[in-house]
């Protein structure tokens, strides 16, 4: 029987990202939260059999094996805590608190339950972070000493119906939130736990912060360069990481986005097209491509599954949440000190 899950907010996140993946990893949406009128519509028109209601408490009582919070990010210790309470396993969005505080606050009130919460990092399996995962196994690279990891656009105008790009961040507005908790979470998958040593946080569109350089000082002695910015007209390679014998580029980011957006989902939670980001290993002057392994978000979910059922761990360690949003905090503090 296939597990019965409830999906709060059917914007962005929710309608293209949660909804196409839960669907292909063989979830049931049972149950669709939203009030937008619009939203209304487009879920009742995808999910014909699921229960579209307004409120959480409403879908909550959907009898539900599973909650996904996708809604803003202002909410989501609000929902999640309901989903506690009601005594519902919970997947939130990245970031799973806008503070440290609200993150800690959210994982101790799942422990004290014994209801599981878990954050969305759905960046550790692009396909870039799979196939970087592989070359540092292999060791080709030799002492990896640097990685240049970035989310970076040219978007100079504020889109005025964002939530993301105007609210403030005490509302969970900004890029610290939304595209940092991806470059943080890869980097500390990568190369473990670290300090953050330098950050940089800024608005440069005048509204929500849009511009943001974290590094942090890995416990291995890599050194990660983050940058999330709205405001770059020649934006470098999605990730670069440095060794003593060589260097390996990814210029692109992952398909999965696009292909969500374009309507297409993983059918049984397996891709149908291919999904894999070009690699190329530099030494110097010498530039060799390297097979890439595809991404796959779906088997994020399938992880949650199994961890239902008991029979694996949770795809994403509350530890790494927390250390999340330990670092934002302290890029806010370092920069609003500088």
């Amino acid at each position: 029987m296939s597990l019965r899950v409830g999906i709060a907010g059917y914007g962005m996140a929710g309608r293209l990202l949660h909804a196409p993946l839960l669907k292909g990893s063989g979830y049931e949406i049972a149950a669709i939260q939203t009030a937008n009128s619009i939203r209304i519509e487009q879920a009742v028109s995808d999910f014909p059999s699921a229960k579209v209601v307004p409120t959480i408490d409403e879908m909550l009582a959907q009898d539900l094996d599973l909650m996904v919070v996708a809604s803003a990010n202002i909410v989501h210790a609000e929902y999640a805590f309901a989903a506690i309470k009601a005594g519902v396993p919970v997947v939130i969005d990245k970031p799973m608190g806008r503070t440290y505080a609200e993150t800690a606050a959210i994982i101790e009130a799942g422990t004290l339950a014994g209801i599981s919460v878990c954050t969305f990092f759905n960046r550790r399996w692009d396909s870039d972070a799979l196939t970087i995962k592989r070359v540092l196994a292999s060791q080709v690279l030799g002492e990896i000493h640097r990685m240049d990891s970035r989310f970076e656009r040219f978007r100079p105008v504020i889109n005025p119906t964002s939530w993301r790009e105007n609210m403030s961040a005490s509302d969970g507005g900004g890029q610290l939130l939304d595209l940092q908790p991806h470059l943080i979470s890869s980097a500390i998958d990568f190369f473990g736990e670290g300090k953050l040593v330098n950050a940089s946080v800024r608005s440069l569109r005048g509204g929500a912060d849009d511009d943001s350089v974290l590094v942090i000082r890995h416990d291995s002695g890599v050194m990660s360069y983050l940058s999330a910015s709205a405001v770059v007209g020649s934006p470098g390679p999605r990730v670069r990481i440095l060794g003593t014998k060589g260097a390996l580029v990814i210029n692109d980011l992952d398909p999965q986005e696009n292909l969500l957006r374009a309507g297409k989902f993983p059918h049984g939670g397996v891709w149908d097209v291919p999904t894999s980001s070009r690699a190329f290993i530099h030494r110097g002057d010498d530039v060799a491509e390297i097979s890439a392994e595809n991404g796959n978000y779906a088997l994020f979910y399938q992880g949650v599954a199994g961890a239902i059922a008991g029979v694996s761990p949770w795809p994403v360690d509350n530890k790494d949440a927390l250390t999340v949003a330990k670092f934002i905090d302290q890029a806010r503090e370092m920069s609003a000190n500088v």
